[in-house]
């Protein structure tokens, strides 16, 4: 299969990496307007690098991963799918819910593959903790994903940028829409949200929070999954998950380490989106869902109680409570 990147900074240098390494597969191209970050990843993997996309398309690609800025991830999905591209679009699909909409529905007209780039779900720890909650009876579900402030970050704050990870995982570890949101946002030393307290609960009945910001000096991901049968928890940064089990009445339970693979994630994905497109297979992680995810972090930052950073040290407000914002499911 001959496939190309669209957008070569950080995330689309890895694309281009993992799958000029992949079986079966030709990395044609990379397309980038920044010579730098092009002639950086030709230099490396040996491939062409083109400026736009349409130089990219007329090398002749079956498909392409697109890791351009979210703000052109519409125009160019909407390209590729009317040449017949195979496309992996990476998360959020796009900058508003409407844009991901048309993205599915040309892709759809198409007959092609669209998948988006959630790749925390193939995180071998992430995959653990799914398979050890199968089946059961889920309560509550608790996570939190913050690290300090990433230099190239620029027009989207942490709820776009880290949030929306964990809101796919909810719904996928749930196997249920979101419908109710209520959040807390806040621009502590950056002009968007730079920490997010961010409370749900699902249309089964599961509630869930989600701890995130860009404040902490170090990296931490951390799931904990609260059942009516076992609590797990997991960093997903160590790949380390365990399991308390056999809960007695005087306090005392069981506990075991869950055995966690070690495949790299971006290359679990990209196997799964070159599988998907070669044989016609439902995608891993659909436009669909996509969209919802990214509906549900739209609906956070439309609904979130802010406290402005001029306010910061004002006589706080009386308090007051706010009712959570319920979502069409």
């Amino acid at each position: 299969m001959r496939v190309g990147v669209v957008g070569v900074g950080v995330m689309g240098a890895n694309h281009a990496r993992v799958l000029a390494g992949l079986p079966n597969v030709q990395l044609v191209a990379v397309a980038d307007p920044d010579s730098k970050h092009r002639d950086f990843v030709t230099g490396i993997l040996g491939c062409d690098g083109v400026a736009d996309l349409d130089s990219l398309l007329q090398l002749g690609v079956d498909a392409v991963t697109i890791a351009a800025p979210t703000h052109l991830h519409h125009d160019i999905a909407l390209a590729c799918a009317a040449r017949g591209v195979h496309m992996l679009v990476e998360k959020p699909i796009a900058s508003t819910v409407e844009e991901g909409r048309a993205i599915i529905a040309a892709a759809r007209r198409a007959g092609v593959t669209l998948m988006v780039g959630h790749v925390e779900r193939f995180n071998p720890a992430v995959t653990a903790i799914k398979e050890a909650i199968r089946g059961e009876d889920i309560l509550s579900i608790g996570i939190t994903r913050v690290g300090p402030f990433p230099p190239r970050m620029s027009n989207v704050g942490v709820v776009i940028d880290l949030a929306v990870h964990d809101i796919d995982l909810i719904r996928w570890f749930t196997d249920s829409d979101i419908v109710e949101v209520q959040p807390q946002v806040s621009s502590a030393v950056a002009e968007r949200e730079d920490i997010a307290l961010l409370q749900f609960r699902t249309a089964s009945g599961v509630l869930a929070h989600i701890n995130t910001n860009w404040l902490t000096p170090f990296k931490a991901r951390n799931v904990t999954v609260a059942t009516r049968g076992k609590y797990v928890q997991g960093d997903l940064l160590t790949r380390q998950v365990t399991e308390c089990f056999g809960f007695q009445p005087d306090g005392a339970y069981s506990m075991r380490h869950v055995s966690v693979g070690h495949d790299e994630p971006l290359r679990a994905e990209l196997i799964a989106f070159i599988e998907a497109a070669r044989e016609g297979k439902p995608a891993a992680v659909t436009g669909e869902e996509g969209v919802a995810s990214l509906e549900i972090a739209t609906q956070c930052l439309e609904n979130r109680s802010t406290l402005a950073p001029a306010a910061r040290h004002a006589a706080p407000p009386a308090a007051h409570h706010k009712e959570p914002r319920r979502v069409a499911s």
